[in-house]
C-alpha cells in the first residue's frame, strides 16, 4: 500500500508545472522592454550637447538622440541627471542602464564599462575672457595658467596624466557652467572642453571665446553601456546604425552643432 502511495504521488509531482524551478534570468533589454522604461544618466550641464532649457526640459543633440533610440525600442526615456563623474560608477552599479554625456572611448574607461558605436567626433578647445592677455599657441601653453576643466572628463585626463599639470593651476569642477562661470570672473584663466560645448557656453555666458582648437583628448563619442551587454548593445548599435543610414544624426548635427 505503501509503494503505491508512492508511486501515485510522484505521478501528481512530475504533472505538476515546474513552478518551483528558477526560470532563466532575463536580460537587461528585456527588463527594459518589459517595464517600458530605460533610465538613462546624463550630466545636462554640457550645451549644446545635453543641459536644461528656460521651461526646464533637458535637450540638445545627446538628448534628442536618445530619445529616438528610445522611440525605436519601444520604450520611454527616464532622464537621470547626475554630475558627470558618478555617470560610469552609476552604469557600474546598475543605478542606470546606460549613460549619454558627450562621452569619449578610454581605455581606462573601457575596463569597467562598454561602450556603443560612436555617433559623432568631437575636438578639444581652449576658452578664456575676452580679457585674455596670455599667449597659447601650442597646447603645453596653458601649463602656466590656471586651468579649469570638469571633473572626470577626457580633457581632466590629459591636462593631468598627459600634460601633468602642476596641481596648484588645475581646477576641477563638477559643472561645465561653473568652470565658464569662474572663467568669466577671473578665478581662473583658461578652460578646457569639448570645443561645440565650450563656443555655446562662450554665447550663452558672454565675455569669453576660444583660443585654441583640435583633437587632444577628445574624439568619437559614444554611449556607455553595461560591461558584458552584448543585447543590449547591439539593439542600441542597430539603431545607431539606421539614424546614420537615414540622416537623422546629420540632422541633429545640422540643428545642435553648426556654428
Amino acid at each position: 500500500m505503501k509503494t503505491i502511495i508512492r508511486f501515485l504521488a510522484f505521478l501528481v509531482l512530475i504533472s505538476l508545472p515546474l513552478s518551483g524551478c528558477r526560470e532563466a534570468p532575463q536580460s537587461r533589454l528585456e527588463r527594459i522592454k518589459q517595464a517600458g522604461v530605460i533610465k538613462v544618466g546624463t550630466s545636462a550641464d554640457y550645451p549644446p550637447f545635453e543641459y536644461v532649457d528656460e521651461s526646464g526640459n533637458k535637450v540638445g543633440f545627446d538628448i534628442e538622440l536618445m530619445e529616438e533610440i528610445g522611440k525605436r525600442l519601444g520604450v520611454k526615456v527616464e532622464w537621470v541627471d547626475m554630475p558627470f563623474d558618478s555617470l560610469i560608477a552609476g552604469v557600474q552599479e546598475g543605478k542606470i542602464d546606460c549613460s549619454i554625456s558627450a562621452f569619449n572611448y578610454t581605455e581606462e574607461r573601457d575596463k569597467v564599462v562598454d561602450f556603443s558605436d560612436p555617433y559623432y567626433t568631437a575636438e578639444d578647445a581652449f576658452l578664456v575672457a575676452e580679457t585674455f592677455t596670455g599667449t597659447i599657441t601650442q597646447p603645453e601653453d596653458v601649463a602656466q595658467y590656471k586651468v579649469g576643466v570638469q571633473s572626470g572628463t577626457t580633457q581632466d585626463d590629459w591636462l593631468t596624466n598627459v600634460l601633468k599639470m602642476p596641481e596648484q593651476n588645475l581646477f576641477r569642477y563638477d559643472r561645465a557652467d561653473q568652470a565658464a562661470l569662474d572663467l568669466k570672473s577671473g578665478r581662473i584663466e583658461v578652460m578646457m572642453a569639448d570645443a561645440i560645448p565650450a563656443k555655446a557656453l562662450a554665447q550663452k555666458i558672454g565675455g569669453l571665446k576660444i583660443v585654441y582648437t583640435g583633437v587632444l583628448s577628445s574624439g568619437p563619442m559614444n554611449i556607455v553601456l553595461p560591461e558584458g551587454d552584448t543585447e543590449l548593445a547591439a539593439a542600441i548599435n542597430d539603431i545607431l546604425k539606421q539614424l546614420k543610414q537615414e540622416g537623422f544624426i546629420d540632422q541633429l548635427a545640422q540643428k545642435y552643432l553648426t556654428e
